[in-house]
């Protein structure tokens, strides 16, 4: 469940696997990212300086299969 969103501006290279990486440890949750932003659907790497709205996410939507330490 989203509990709100806080902006993030990109840097050179940024692709939303990576963004999913550093912001939930999981790049499996770069959908939710995706789904925020639907204006760069399409966007595989980003420039910098475009600002994206990373969703706060609660922490149990976290898939059950994560191993204990990514939890």
């Amino acid at each position: 469940m989203v509990k709100g969103y806080r902006e993030y501006i990109t840097r050179e290279g940024d692709t939303y696997d990576a963004l999913a990486l550093s912001a939930y440890d999981d790049e499996r949750m770069s959908s939710h990212i995706i789904q925020a932003n639907p204006q760069y659907m399409d966007t595989l790497i980003f420039n910098a300086g475009i600002r994206l709205r990373m969703p706060v996410l609660d922490k149990s939507e976290r898939p059950a299969t994560l191993p204990p330490w990514r939890r």
